[in-house]
C-alpha cells in the first residue's frame, strides 16, 4: 500500500506541473480563440532567460547572493516575456484579427520556431542549470502508517505546491477581478467586447503576459529539475493532452486533466509498463487524449457547441 501511495503522490505532483503549463494554453484560447502552439517554446525561452540572467547579474553587479541573483533574474525574465507578449500582439495578432483559426494556429507555430531559434541565438544552446535553492534530497512521510514510510522527493513536493498555489491564484484572477471578467467577455465575443469599450489589443497583451508568467514559473521548475535544454519545449507539449482531456476553455479542466494524466501515466508505467515492455509513460497521455477526442471531443469540462440551422 505504501508503494501505491508513493506512486500516486508522484503522479499528483507531476500532474500539477502539467496543469500549470496547460493553463497557458487555456488562458490564451479563452481570451483570443487562438490555440497557442508556442507555449512550449515560451517555457524554453523563459527558462533560458532566467538561467542566463542569474549567471550574468552577479558578474555585472558584483555580488554573490543566490537569492538576490534569482530575484533579479526572475524580474528581468518577466520583463522579457512581457516584451514578447507586446511584440506578439503588435506584430502578429493585431494584424490577424478575424482571420481563420488555421491562420492563427500557423502564426503561433511560426512564433514557436522563432522563439526556439532566437532564444538559442541570444542566450546560447548549451545545457544550463537553474538553482533556486530547493532541496533535492528525498524525505520519508507517513512512517507511522506504512512500514518504511512513503518516499517523496522534496524538490517535486515544493514544485507541486508552488504550481498548485499559482493555479489557484490564476483561477481567482480569472473569476473575480475586473480584468479577468474582461478576458472572459473577449473570449465570448470579440466584437461585442469591443463595442462596450474593452480594448482588444490591451487584453491580448495582458493574457499573453500572464501566459508568459506561467511559462516562466514552469520553465524555472522544470529547468531546476532537468536543466535548461532544447528538450524542455517538448516536455511542455505534454500539456497538449491535458487541455484536450480537460477542455480548451476550462481552467478547472486544465487542473483536473493534469492530475488525471499525471497519476494515470505514473501508475500505468509501474503496473502496466512491465507487461508491455516499458515506455508507456511516453505515449499514455496522447492515447488517453485520442480516446477522449473520439468519445467527448470538447473534453471533461469543455462547452459543447451546438450549431442550429
Amino acid at each position: 500500500m505504501g508503494f501505491f501511495i508513493e506512486a500516486l503522490l508522484g503522479g499528483l505532483m507531476a500532474g500539477m506541473l502539467y496543469s500549470l503549463i496547460a493553463l497557458g494554453f487555456v488562458l490564451i484560447f479563452k481570451a483570443s480563440g487562438v490555440f497557442n502552439f508556442a507555449q512550449g517554446a515560451m517555457v524554453l525561452f523563459a527558462a533560458l532567460s532566467m538561467a542566463r540572467f542569474a549567471e550574468w547579474f552577479p558578474k555585472i553587479i558584483g555580488f554573490n547572493s543566490l537569492l538576490l541573483a534569482n530575484l533579479l533574474a526572475f524580474a528581468a525574465a518577466m520583463l522579457v516575456m512581457i516584451a514578447v507578449a507586446w511584440l506578439v500582439e503588435r506584430l502578429v495578432l493585431g494584424r490577424l484579427v478575424n482571420q481563420e483559426g488555421i491562420t492563427l494556429l500557423m502564426a503561433t507555430l511560426g512564433i514557436a520556431y522563432f522563439l526556439d531559434g532566437f532564444g538559442q541565438t541570444v542566450f546560447g544552446s548549451d545545457i544550463y542549470s537553474i538553482d533556486v535553492g530547493m532541496p533535492k534530497e528525498p524525505v520519508f512521510l507517513f512512517e507511522n502508517l506504512f512500514e518504511g514510510g512513503v518516499l517523496v522527493n522534496k524538490e517535486e513536493l515544493y514544485s507541486a505546491l508552488i504550481a498548485a498555489a499559482l493555479v489557484a491564484l490564476l483561477s481567482l484572477f480569472f473569476q473575480k477581478t475586473i480584468t479577468g471578467r474582461a478576458l472572459r467577455a473577449v473570449a465570448d465575443d470579440h466584437q461585442a467586447a469591443q463595442s462596450i469599450g474593452i480594448p482588444l489589443n490591451r487584453i491580448w497583451v495582458i493574457v499573453w503576459s500572464v501566459a508568459g508568467f506561467v511559462a516562466l514559473v514552469a520553465g524555472v521548475i522544470w529547468g531546476s529539475k532537468l536543466g535548461v535544454q532544447f528538450s524542455l519545449s517538448l516536455v511542455a507539449l505534454k500539456a497538449l493532452p491535458v487541455v484536450i482531456l480537460g477542455g480548451l476553455t476550462s481552467v478547472p479542466g486544465a487542473i483536473a486533466g493534469g492530475l488525471i494524466i499525471g497519476v494515470g501515466e505514473k501508475l500505468s508505467e509501474i503496473y502496466i509498463g512491465p507487461m508491455l515492455g516499458g515506455g508507456i509513460e511516453i505515449w499514455f497521455a496522447y492515447v488517453l487524449a485520442l480516446a477522449f477526442l473520439l468519445v467527448r471531443p470538447q473534453g471533461l469540462f469543455g462547452e459543447k457547441i451546438i450549431d442550429r440551422v
